[in-house]
């Protein structure tokens, strides 16, 4: 895995043409929401990337955080997420291998993994099915049976019809 400061340094650079080739302004707020994501480990909500921000004394609205989070997804730099109901969860994505998530349904805890097994059934059913897949999702809900401190489910209980 490469050095945190240069891959700070190539998604700056990433997301700068990004901005020039799109017409969008190069402002320091979108340049600080970068830095604070990849400055940052694991899956995240705008709402509490906000906070985090405010904390650190930084002048941002949450619109910006939005707008600037929408940048970034669409440059692929940042993953978007929906798991469940819940709200969107974002994670950096330059320079990080696929994987997959195992999340729990009592506590909201996301488990990333990784399967080699996937890779190769994603490229047998491109072959297959004569798709070029380009990226896949691979979403798995359960519960982490008390392991979050959550009461363990009691599965004997219920009854399938």
């Amino acid at each position: 895995m490469q050095a945190p400061e240069q891959v700070q340094k190539e998604v700056k650079e990433i997301f700068s043409a990004y901005l020039q080739m799109n017409k969008q302004r190069k402002t320091p707020e979108r340049y600080a929401v970068l830095e604070e994501i990849y400055a940052s480990e694991g899956h995240f909500e705008a709402e509490e990337l906000y906070l985090q921000m405010k904390e650190k004394a930084t002048t941002i609205s949450r619109a910006t955080i939005y707008n600037t989070l929408e940048l970034l997804v669409d440059c692929d730099l940042v993953r978007r997420h929906q798991f469940e109901r819940n709200g969107a969860h974002y994670e950096k994505s330059y320079g990080y291998k696929q994987h997959d998530h195992i999340i729990c349904l009592d506590c909201k805890k996301v488990v990333e993994f990784c399967d080699p097994r996937i890779q190769q059934i994603k490229s047998m059913m491109g072959e297959v099915l004569h798709f070029e897949i380009k990226h896949h999702s691979l979403n798995l809900y359960g519960a982490c049976n008390g392991h979050c401190g959550k009461e363990k489910r009691n599965l004997s209980d219920k009854k399938i019809v």
